[in-house]
């Protein structure tokens, strides 16, 4: 975690900002793009390659981080209180021990409630239990990306690849609805004077990243080649990161942050992919694009 967080935290000190602001650039650089890493697995040949459950494996730690991290910044945004903050992370902590615990006990039978051969039943199911559950974190200031993430983590086996199929096109839709909505925020104008900070904190975090897959998949007997391409796989930045820029930009926080973070997410979401696609063995399978 500290090789991804520490730059943007030292980045943001770098550009005069608070401690605050400076917390929030080091949440943009630490979480990779969860979207956009499933689907650069495919080029490293595939979930069942050991360098791609790997990967896996980090994008999940670095989800259940954001449960810990985005009520924790909230908190400190609005000023609230330690006692507040440690509620906040409490109530985090809780939802992910009941998920995790929900999923390990009963998984089976959740999955096999929210499984039909109708596609509408498996939509209005899965879709109604995350806005519930998204709407209950909100509640109690987890935040709702976290509460969706852990209706994901509760649902497995045929549930999960009826719900994949099925809700697939509204992710993209919704996905490109948030980062309309988020690029209607930001003014043109406010791009180039950010473009070599973000360049610069791109390249640094970029490596970190790389580092970051080369350290995790050291001890699975795979070519230097492979540990270098599933680091490769985790270079890209998106949602999340796009949901941190956004806590503070309207509460006195520094306006760079907002501008700075979008060309920061557009640089690596552009590069991350690329970086993989190039370094792809010849000849490796490719499998089909997941998500998560």
């Amino acid at each position: 975690m500290l090789l991804n967080f520490l730059p943007g935290l030292a980045g943001g000190f770098l550009l005069g900002w608070g401690p605050i602001a400076a917390l929030l650039l080091g949440g943009v650089t630490y979480i990779s793009s969860s979207g956009i890493a499933a689907r650069s697995i495919s080029d490293l040949g595939g979930p069942r390659v050991t360098e791609s459950s790997i990967v896996l494996s980090i994008l999940v730690i670095e989800d259940l981080a954001m449960a810990i991290f985005l009520p924790l910044a909230a908190v400190m945004v609005l000023g609230r209180g330690v006692g507040a903050a440690l509620i906040s992370i409490s109530a985090a902590l809780l939802a992910v021990a009941l998920a995790l615990l929900l999923a390990a006990r009963q998984g089976g039978r959740l999955s096999a409630f929210f499984s039909h051969r109708s596609d509408e039943v498996v939509v209005l199911g899965v879709f109604g239990a995350v806005l519930l559950v998204a709407g209950l974190a909100q509640r109690f200031e987890v935040s709702a990306a976290i509460g969706a993430f852990l209706v994901g983590i509760a649902l497995s086996g045929p549930a999960a690849g009826d719900a994949k199929r099925v809700i697939g096109p509204l992710r993209d839709l919704f996905a490109a609805v948030y980062f309309f909505f988020f690029g209607l925020g930001i003014d043109p104008a406010s791009l180039p004077p950010v473009l070599i900070a973000a360049a610069v904190l791109g390249a640094v975090t970029g490596l970190t990243k790389i580092w970051t897959g080369w350290l995790a998949t050291g001890r699975a007997g795979i070519s230097a080649s492979r540990r270098v391409r599933a680091g490769m796989a985790l270079v890209a930045r998106g949602e999340f990161s796009i949901i941190i820029a956004g806590l503070g930009t309207d509460l006195g926080l520094p306006a760079e942050l907002r501008p700075l973070a979008a060309a920061y997410v557009l640089f690596l979401a552009a590069l991350g992919p690329v970086l993989v696609r190039l370094t792809r063995e010849p000849g490796a399978a490719v499998a089909a694009p997941g998500a998560r």
